[in-house]
């Protein structure tokens, strides 16, 4: 059965290792701009530039190593990149303590952690890929999801403690820690791991290389749609959360704890929805579901502009976002799966990059056009229009999935 089966000893190392590192992440969630506020007196353009520069120039940077990650095995690459944020992160607190730390430090660490972060992730897909069968990967991406989640409700509040009781810069640190411990997990896997063919007598890194990840996705006829539907749902769905927390807490007068929570609990959803998956898919398939989830996602966002004051809109929040995120549980660990059965092994990583890098690409340019027209309308129309947008996202799913053969390192694109 589909729902019951373990994916083996080797995922449950990795697995272990992702859900160190994620928690890490979401306990430092908006670490770095809390201590360009609190202690660096930084303002208002020097923290946007930090929340979107360092991100932006991150993922270019992690773009440019996608030839190198796909011709290395895929572990070492891994660890490598723990060790890369741990490092850097470290380098914080450290030069607080010393009275040392700049903005300019705070821009460099950022960069440097997102650049390893996207590398990071696109050699565990391809790693995934290796240890664990084609016929577990739905299982294995669906606790990935549920873990994702988990660290999302249960971070930013024990976060937020952790500041309050020991300072700014705790929850950078444990962050760091936490990429240490990932990279010993990774290590525990201990199984060899084959290595990628030689790319040539060459060396050099071609031009063309760079791009082998968009030419493989967009010349995919269940990819491209995929990729186009996933860019655009994220960005509009991002581009909405400013929009919301100008409005909840300016005009609508909600507290902070409430926007918290507003967006805390319903992160329960996507541990459902996530669960679910392996289970929907067995019972009706891989397609429908798909479909389903991802019209069904669609459907949440236009609400978010009928928000209002009290408890009823604080309801209403939390019940729109319990929505969404129970739908995207469902529908990211199909997609990932998916994603992986049609890449050959020699594509992966470098696929996985150009997907995430787009991502976030779309997910900056929509927010900054979403503020753009909130100056101009205000953030309740600017969220309907988001929503009106996002409806029209299921037009972009696939209208089939073919029937898919096994793939084979290097070979024909496939999958079970």
């Amino acid at each position: 059965m589909v729902g019951g089966r373990s994916p083996g000893r080797r995922f449950g190392w990795l697995w272990t290792s992702y859900a160190v590192s994620t928690l890490g992440t979401w306990l430092a969630f908006d670490a770095f701009p809390l201590i360009a506020i609190l202690v660096l007196h930084a303002g208002t353009t020097q923290v946007s530039l930090l929340a979107a520069a360092g991100p932006a120039v991150g993922a270019v940077l992690a773009f440019s190593l996608g030839p190198w990650v796909e011709s290395r095995p895929k572990r070492p690459v891994m660890v490598a990149m723990d060790l890369v944020r741990f490092a850097a992160l470290t380098s914080v607190p450290v030069a607080f303590a010393l009275g040392g730390l700049t903005f300019a430090q705070l821009l460099v660490v950022s960069v440097v952690v997102g650049a390893a972060g996207i590398a990071f992730t696109a050699a565990g897909g391809a790693c995934l890929k290796e240890i664990v069968p084609p016929q577990d990967l739905l299982v294995a991406n669906g606790r990935f999801e549920s873990t994702t989640w988990t660290a999302t409700m249960l971070g930013p509040p024990l976060g937020g403690a952790a500041i309050a009781a020991f300072g700014p810069v705790s929850t950078v640190m444990a962050n760091a820690v936490s990429h240490l411990l990932s990279a010993a997990g990774i290590r525990a896997i201990g199984a060899p791991e084959p290595r990628p063919a030689p790319a040539g007598p060459r060396e050099r890194v071609r031009a063309g290389d760079l791009f082998e990840g968009w030419r493989h996705i967009l010349t995919d006829p269940v990819l491209r749609p995929l990729f186009l539907n996933s860019a655009l749902v994220s960005g509009l769905v991002m581009a909405t959360s400013p929009l919301l927390a100008v409005l909840m807490l300016g005009p609508l007068g909600f507290a902070p704890w409430q926007y918290g929570l507003a967006f805390a609990v319903p992160c329960v959803g996507g541990l459902i929805g996530s669960r679910l998956a392996p289970r929907l898919v067995e019972r009706f398939g891989r397609h429908r579901v798909m479909l389903a989830a991802g019209a069904l996602r669609a459907c949440w966002l236009p609400w978010l502009a009928f928000t209002g004051s009290g408890t009823s809109g604080l309801v209403l929040v939390m019940a729109v976002e319990c929505g969404l995120i129970t739908c995207t549980g469902v529908f990211n660990p199909v997609l990932a799966t998916c994603r992986l059965e049609r890449t050959p092994a020699d594509r992966a990583a470098r696929t996985l990059l150009a997907w995430s890098v787009s991502g976030k690409a779309a997910i900056a340019a929509l927010t900054a056009l979403g503020g753009l027209l909130a100056v101009v309308t205000g953030p309740r129309a600017a969220i309907a229009v988001a929503g009106v947008l996002a409806m029209a996202t299921p037009l972009l799913l696939p209208r089939s999935l073919p029937a898919e053969r096994a793939t084979v390192s290097g070979g024909p694109r496939g999958g079970r």
